[in-house]
Parts: structure tokens; C-alpha cells; sequence
């Protein structure tokens, strides 16, 4: 059972409309982000693919610290001792 499923029926309702409203708030925030993006002269278009492409580096850089991490574990140091092997920056 979830944390949630332990609370009494009113807290329980009542975290839920706590969380309803926070999502609304971060999706107003976000409306106005766009807005503010397509008044200095960004497409649509151009955010939609900037999206994508910041989905994609994420995804691959996911892979590279999971090898990075499994290379870790084989050789018995930390991953952080891997990063000046590999010319990487901590905040890589």
C-alpha cells in the first residue's frame, strides 16, 4: 500500500487536492514560460524541438553514468574517480 492509503479518508482527500493544485500551478507557470518564450520571437516548432533534443541528450547521457557506473563497480572505485580518466567534469 502506498503511504497515502494509510491516512484517513480526509487527509487523504485533502493531499490530493493539496497536490491537484500545485500541478496547476506548475502547468500556469509553465503556460507562462511559453508565452514569454514565443514573445522574444521562439516557434513553437523550434521550443518543441529544443525539447526533444534535451530528451535525447538526457537519455544518453542516462547510458554513459549507467556504463560509467558498471565500470565503476568491475574496477572496485567510485565513479567519481572514473571522471578524470575520461576527461569528465564533475558537473557533467
Amino acid at each position: 500500500p502506498s503511504p497515502r492509503s494509510c491516512l484517513p479518508h480526509g487527509a487523504n482527500e485533502e493531499a490530493l487536492r493539496y497536490e491537484i493544485e500545485e500541478l496547476k500551478r506548475k502547468d500556469l507557470a509553465l503556460d507562462q514560460e511559453i508565452a514569454q518564450l514565443l514573445t522574444e520571437g521562439y516557434s513553437l516548432e523550434e521550443l518543441e524541438k529544443h525539447i526533444s533534443l534535451l530528451h535525447e541528450y538526457n537519455d544518453i547521457k542516462d547510458a554513459g553514468q549507467m556504463l560509467l557506473g558498471k565500470l565503476a563497480v568491475i574496477r572496485g572505485v567510485t565513479t567519481k574517480q572514473l571522471y578524470p580518466e575520461y576527461d569528465l567534469e564533475l558537473s557533467d
